[in-house]
């Protein structure tokens, strides 16, 4: 199958374009390189049936490729990258999807847009369904993100009702694994990195705040599942570990695994963080018969060993 995976530069979109292609798709990979990098295609570039275009996607692509899959991961995704561009962050999540649409219809492509259970906020309702609205401040600092995302889902959802678009949306919890970014502020990464240096781990807010944490690979398996599952047309899953752990319980766990003797900082709380974050995957479980495998401990020490080897 012909496959186009716009972000596919990123975190997770370079291990998607790897799953891809060892499945035996031909992969092209979009990314403008604001915050994904061409380091995590290394490993791609040489191989058969991959090509790599750069690209912004807020434009329309260089090409009409005759695509038969569009996976839309295209947006910063880390508090720091779309604190660093918030116009860009909600740009690529209007102009972006809205063009990464439109090639799917004119190919009649199937699509899969790549959410967040950011669009539920700061949630009331725990843990979150997908039938649950969400608690989002429109006009904060996070809301380029939030709402870019639940502007990009609206505008889904009208091109499967106006022009029976094949498409699915997947709101994906924290993820961790090889290939984040050491300084994009995402919890995992930040913490694993300073605890290897020897730096005090920062916690913003009281480490009581829970999340819920995702193994890449794992993701990856449900992002699949949910474009290639039959009846999957107009659904939208939450894709998580719905295992909850506390900013506190998550640090201990990072020193003990490394060894680090690095001590906790706790910072004043950003704005509009949530407090609690957890999936409910019961859609996910019953109709794409998905649900990760791997433990965090586990998760958290494969990601050690690839930083390790990477730090200066």
């Amino acid at each position: 199958m012909n496959v186009l995976v716009s972000g596919g530069a990123g975190f997770i979109g370079s291990h998607l374009c790897e799953a891809l292609l060892d499945a035996g798709h031909e992969v092209i990979c979009i990314d403008n390189l604001l915050t994904g990098r061409r380091a995590n295609l290394e490993t791609l570039l040489p191989r058969r049936g991959f090509s790599f275009v750069e690209h912004d996607i807020i434009k329309p692509p260089p090409e009409d490729w005759p695509v038969e899959a569009v996976f839309n991961l295209a947006s910063p995704a880390s508090p720091v990258g779309y604190f660093q561009h918030p116009i860009e962050t909600a740009r690529v999540n209007a102009e972006g999807t809205f063009h990464m649409l439109e090639l799917a219809r004119r190919h009649g492509a199937q699509f899969l847009q790549a959410s967040t259970s950011e669009v539920y906020g700061d949630p009331e309702v725990h843990p979150q369904t997908e039938d649950y609205f969400g608690h989002v401040n429109p006009n904060g600092p996070r809301a380029c993100y939030d709402e870019g995302k639940r502007y990009a889902e609206a505008l889904c959802m009208d091109f499967h009702r106006v022009h029976g678009l094949d498409l699915r949306i997947v709101r994906i919890f924290n993820t961790y694994g090889p290939r984040s970014q050491p300084d994009d502020g995402r919890v995992v990464p930040n913490f694993v990195c300073k605890a290897l240096r020897g730096e005090p781990l920062p916690i913003y807010g009281e480490g009581s705040k829970t999340r819920s944490y995702c193994y890449v690979d794992d993701l990856v398996d449900g992002i699949l599942k949910a474009q290639f599952t039959e009846g999957t047309t107009a659904g939208v899953f939450n894709l998580g570990n719905p295992g909850e752990f506390t900013l506190d319980e998550l640090a201990a766990l990072v020193l003990r695994l490394t060894g680090s003797s690095s001590a906790i900082e706790y910072l004043p709380p950003r704005e509009d963080d949530p407090t609690r974050r957890r999936p409910d995957i019961t859609r996910a479980k019953a109709r794409l018969r998905w649900e990760p495998s791997v433990p965090l401990e586990e998760g958290l020490m494969r990601t050690i060993a690839w930083f390790r080897g990477r730090l200066p």
